[in-house]
C-alpha cells in the first residue's frame, strides 16, 4: 500500500511542532494509512485540518471515529493523538497500556517525547479508532440477542 504524499496544508500544520514531534506524528500518518488499508472494512480515508490539526476520518465506511495528530497544552513538546470525548477509547487504551503513554481526560493519549514510540501498542490503538463504530454496532447487535 502506497501512503499519499503528505498535502501542503498538512505539512505546514505539522511544521509547528519539534522537528522530532513532526517525525513522530508523520510516521504515524503512515501507520493510519497503512492500518486503514490492511483493514478491508474501512474503505478510504479523508485527511483534512481540523482545529488546525491534521485529522484522518472514515467517511466513506463510517467505520471509525476521527483521529487527530497534535499535541496538547499540558503537553506541547509532545506527540498527541486526539480522539472524540465522547467515544471510550481513551479509557480502553488507559486500561490497556498505562505505561506506555500519558493521558489527559477522555480525549488525548500523549506519547512521551524522551521514549521511543511504543509501535505495538500504537497500533492497536490505531486500529481501534479506526474501527471504533464498526465493533460499537457489531457489539450492540450481539447484545441484543
Amino acid at each position: 500500500m502506497t501512503v499519499p504524499p503528505v498535502p501542503d496544508a498538512i505539512y505546514r500544520a505539522l511544521s509547528r511542532h519539534s522537528e522530532n514531534g513532526r517525525e513522530r506524528l508523520l510516521d504515524i500518518r503512515q501507520m493510519i494509512f497503512t492500518i486503514a488499508a490492511e483493514i478491508g472494512d474501512v474503505g478510504s480515508l479523508t485527511e483534512t485540518l481540523k482545529w488546525g490539526e491534521p485529522a484522518y476520518l472514515t467517511e466513506v465506511s463510517r467505520s471509525g471515529t476521527t483521529i487527530r495528530l497534535g499535541a496538547t497544552r499540558e503537553a506541547p513538546h509532545e506527540s498527541a493523538l486526539l480522539f472524540n470525548c465522547k467515544t471510550s477509547l481513551i479509557g480502553m487504551f488507559r486500561t490497556a497500556f498505562p505505561a506506555d503513554f500519558k493521558f489527559e481526560g477522555n480525549r488525548a493519549l500523549v506519547i512521551p517525547a524522551d521514549r521511543a514510540m511504543p509501535r505495538t501498542p500504537l497500533l492497536f490503538c490505531l486500529t481501534a479508532a479506526l474501527t471504533y463504530h464498526q465493533r460499537k454496532s457489531t457489539g450492540s447487535r450481539h447484545q441484543r440477542h
